[in-house]
């Protein structure tokens, strides 16, 4: 997130006030159509705060976007149930990841990233880093703990996060982004599938 001029105080509620007012505005209407103007009037703020804590109307995009994957994490936890089974754990993550993905609020998020990324691409790049990349080292961390317990044989975490994540979501995270309902009953199938080949390809015993 944009650090503000150095002895200028944040005042954390101006700055929650900016965010959810930015957020708001650029992922309903996208980046070239909101206004720092508009921002500032809906946020109660003035131009000149925004200025000041954000740069400008890319920074304050940049740390919308922070922002928002920082809330929308709070809906995809990887933690399950202590001495649940492997294929318990794992169906967990599944559910969870396949749950988080298909909310109509996360389409809708990364169609606008993807829109805004072909005008600036640093933009995609904030996203990932505070999005699907922070997220995947999160459950490469498990995956690595689950090695070093010995219930997986894993020599690389990051990959094996990537591969069980694919699997899980198959084509239904494409067909949902151009207007498919969600299919419970695949997406479920998706994921016991995922589950079996992956104990199948990694499971200690």
């Amino acid at each position: 997130m944009s650090t503000p001029r150095p002895g200028r105080p944040v005042d954390t509620a101006k700055q929650r006030a900016i965010l959810a007012a930015a957020a708001s505005s650029f992922f309903e209407h996208g980046f070239a159509a909101t206004s720092i103007e508009q921002v500032a009037s809906d946020a109660g703020v003035s131009k000149v705060t925004i200025y000041n804590q954000f740069g400008d109307k890319h920074g304050l995009f940049t740390a919308a976007v922070e922002a928002e994957c920082e809330r929308m994490r709070g809906h995809f936890q990887i933690d399950t149930t202590e001495g649940a089974s492997l294929r318990d754990r794992l169906t967990a993550i599944g559910e969870a990841m396949s749950a988080f993905l298909s909310r109509p609020e996360m389409v809708q998020f990364e169609r606008r990233i993807a829109a805004e990324t072909e005008r600036v691409p640093a933009l995609g790049l904030a996203f990932l880093a505070a999005g699907p990349h922070r997220m995947k080292k999160a459950f490469a961390a498990l995956l690595k703990a689950m090695h070093e317990a010995g219930e997986v044989a894993i020599e690389d975490p990051d990959l094996a996060a990537e591969q069980f994540a694919a699997m899980c979501k198959g084509m239904g995270d494409l067909e949902r982004r151009f207007g498919m309902p969600k299919d419970d009953k695949r997406d479920a199938e998706r994921i016991e599938g995922a589950v079996e080949m992956f104990c199948r390809a990694y499971a200690s015993t």
